[in-house]
């Protein structure tokens, strides 16, 4: 099949990514010990082998910093020279100020504006086309986006259904204008709140906030329907890839590798077999990490990278689902 053309507009690349997890590690074996659970189980169901999880006085913004750092270090960017920040998170230090600000000061960009972007799941994607849009008009260089959760802290652990599936971690990736032909090219994203009971944090907002009521029912943590979340996570998956597709004349042959939203290894296998997706074209890091919600999509990415699995020129698609329902893709030629 002709390589397939695309219009030459402004666009943005991905030219440098960087992740950071926290040193510990917690193992099926060490959660089987507390819960009502086995490593055979929670591999069989999730994929997830093991996760990390933040040491004392780590946090989200203390995490997303160390990614931007390293990202930094490995493009040769000094305090000057970045334009913007965004930060996607659900674990944001506190409510308010922004961990945006957070990150900020603490690797002291000099030039930066930036703010927080929640979406779940979904954030990093949002962030990469929110950020690739600053770029793409031209009136920003260098547009950082951060994808960091520190999901220990929103994780109730008596509940086994929750507590093996997520971890902390953080990405980075750095956004430059892309050559022509390269980067962003076309992105489909969307909501649907008739999904909001399924997977939320009942009770730390305006709704309900924190009382004793609250902390004594236990809704300051994650709460999630898992049969419907992942009934939704496989077809949204499979149809958010197959819109963006459609819309270049393109098949899963054309595509040379696919990031997803790391949730759970079933839902990774399923889309992969409904979009019936040459081997070893569907990234997975879930048996390290765990579901890092934001997080995720930028470790994946970084693996990828380094193992050299893209090149110059290939196409990408990111695709993720998440809380609220969010779902999205977005479509790249890699610079």
């Amino acid at each position: 099949m002709p390589s397939p053309t695309f219009p030459v507009v402004p666009r943005a690349a991905i030219t440098g990514v960087s992740g950071y997890v926290p040193e510990r590690r917690v193992t099926n074996a060490e959660l089987s010990a507390r819960l009502d659970t086995s490593d055979d189980w929670i591999v069989s169901r999730t994929g997830i082998r093991e996760r990390r999880i933040g040491a004392l006085g780590e946090t989200t913004s203390t995490m997303g910093a160390e990614a931007v750092r390293r990202l930094m270090a490995q493009r040769g960017l000094g305090p000057d020279d970045v334009d913007a920040l965004i930060v996607a998170t659900v674990t944001p230090d506190m409510v308010f100020p922004a961990t945006a600000c957070l990150i900020q000061d603490q690797v002291q960009l000099r030039n930066t504006w930036g703010f927080d972007l929640s979406a779940a799941c979904s954030g990093f994607l949002y962030g990469l086309t929110t950020g690739a849009q600053l770029v793409a008009s031209g009136t920003h260089r260098r547009v950082i986006v951060v994808g960091a959760d520190l999901m220990s802290a929103i994780i109730d652990p008596l509940d086994r259904t929750t507590a093996v599936l997520f971890g902390d971690g953080a990405g980075a990736i750095l956004l430059e204008p892309a050559e022509p032909g390269f980067g962003l090219l076309d992105f489909y994203h969307r909501v649907d709140g008739s999904g909001r009971d399924d997977l939320l944090m009942p009770a730390g907002g305006s709704l309900h906030p924190a009382s004793h009521a609250t902390v004594e029912a236990r809704e300051h943590f994650l709460k999630q329907n898992g049969k419907v979340v992942f009934k939704f996570a496989v077809s949204q998956m499979a149809d958010c890839i197959t819109t963006i597709l459609q819309r270049h004349q393109l098949t899963p042959d054309d595509i040379a590798m696919i990031i997803p939203h790391q949730a759970n290894q079933r839902i990774l296998d399923a889309t992969a077999e409904r979009l019936s997706l040459p081997p070893g074209r569907m990234a997975s890091v879930i048996a390290r990490y765990g579901n890092t919600t934001a997080a995720t999509l930028p470790l994946a990415l970084e693996e990828v990278v380094q193992e050299g699995r893209i090149s110059r020129g290939d196409l990408v698609i990111f695709v993720a689902v998440g809380a609220g329902f969010t779902v999205g893709s977005s479509l790249l030629r890699w610079q």
